[in-house]
C-alpha cells in the first residue's frame, strides 16, 4: 500500500455524483413493493406475517451456484445510510436465518452500492453467496479508532487500500458474525459510517462485506473513491490518496 495524496487531483480523478431516481428506474425496479412478480419466489420474508420489510430471493443472474439477494426495503431507497436501526436488525436476522438454513460452505454476505462498485440495481440490497471455502484471516486490528460503543469498535486500518476504508468488529474476539448478538448494532454502525461518508464526500460508490473467520469476524467498508488500475489489479499495490489517520479523524469529527 502506498499513500499518495497528490494523485487525488490528477486529471480524470473527478468522481461522478449519483443522479436522482428517474421515472423509468422507479417503474422498472423489481425490488419495490408491488413488483414481486418481477423476481423469483422468495426464500425468506420478514416479518413472516403482514407486509414484508425485508425479502430474500434467488439471484436471477448468479455468478455462483447459490446466490441470493436480500432486498432491504419495500420502498425505493438506495443506501444503507437511509435505513433505520430496526430495519438493519431485520437484515441481520435475515442473514442469520439463511446461514442456518444453508449451513454448507462459507457464506459471503456483501453490499455493493453504485454501478462503479458493481451494483446493477440502485435499490438498496445485499447479496448472499455460498463459497466452497472461506478467506484467510484479516490482518490484526491495527489503525486509528473512529467509534467505540456497545462492545464494538470501528477503525481505519493502518494499511488501508483506498480512502476511508474502515472496519467494524467486536471488542472481544468472536468466531462467527452470523451468530453474534452484535451483528445488528454492527450493521447500524456501518450505516452510520456510510452516513458520515456521504456528508463528507457525497453518495459515493462503496462495497462492504462480512468477513467471517474463527479468529474473529468483522465488517469491512471499502468506499470506491479511486479507480482501480493496473497497479492495484495486477501488482496488488493499492495507492491510497488519503492517509488512514486523516480519514479516521474526518469520520470521527463528522456528526
Amino acid at each position: 500500500m502506498a499513500i499518495a495524496p497528490a494523485r487525488a487531483g490528477r486529471p480524470g480523478a473527478v468522481r461522478v455524483a449519483f443522479e436522482e431516481p428517474s421515472a423509468d428506474e422507479l417503474e422498472s425496479c423489481p425490488f419495490c413493493a408491488g413488483h414481486e412478480d418481477m423476481t423469483p419466489p422468495e426464500t425468506l420474508v420478514l416479518p413472516e406475517d403482514g407486509a414484508w420489510r425485508v425479502r430474500i430471493v434467488p439471484n436471477l443472474y448468479p455468478a455462483l451456484q447459490r446466490q441470493e439477494v436480500v432486498i432491504h426495503s419495500p420502498e425505493h431507497l438506495r443506501s444503507l445510510a437511509e435505513l433505520s436501526d430496526d430495519r438493519l436488525a431485520l437484515i441481520a436476522e435475515a442473514w442469520r436465518r439463511r446461514r442456518e438454513a444453508e449451513p454448507d460452505g462459507y457464506l459471503h454476505a456483501l453490499v455493493n452500492e453504485g454501478r462503479e462498485a458493481g451494483a446493477s440495481l440502485a435499490h438498496t440490497h445485499s447479496q448472499l453467496a455460498w463459497l466452497p471455502s472461506g478467506p484467510a484471516p484479516e490482518p490484526p486490528r491495527d489503525g486509528t479508532t473512529i467509534l467505540e460503543q456497545g462492545g464494538l469498535v470501528a477503525w481505519c486500518p493502518r494499511v488501508s487500500r483506498l480512502p476511508y476504508e474502515a472496519a467494524i468488529a467486536a471488542e472481544r474476539v468472536e468466531p462467527d458474525g452470523f451468530r453474534s448478538g452484535l451483528l445488528p448494532p454492527a450493521l447500524a454502525m456501518l450505516a452510520e459510517l456510510v452516513r458520515r461518508l456521504h456528508a463528507l464526500e457525497g453518495a459515493v460508490p462503496l462495497n462492504a462485506w462480512l468477513h467471517n473467520h474463527e479468529r474473529g469476524w468483522r465488517l469491512v467498508l471499502l468506499p470506491r473513491l479511486s479507480i482501480l488500475a493496473g497497479l492495484e489489479l495486477g501488482a496488488g499495490v493499492f495507492v491510497n490518496t488519503l492517509a488512514p489517520e486523516e480519514a479516521a479523524a474526518r469520520l470521527r469529527a463528522t456528526p
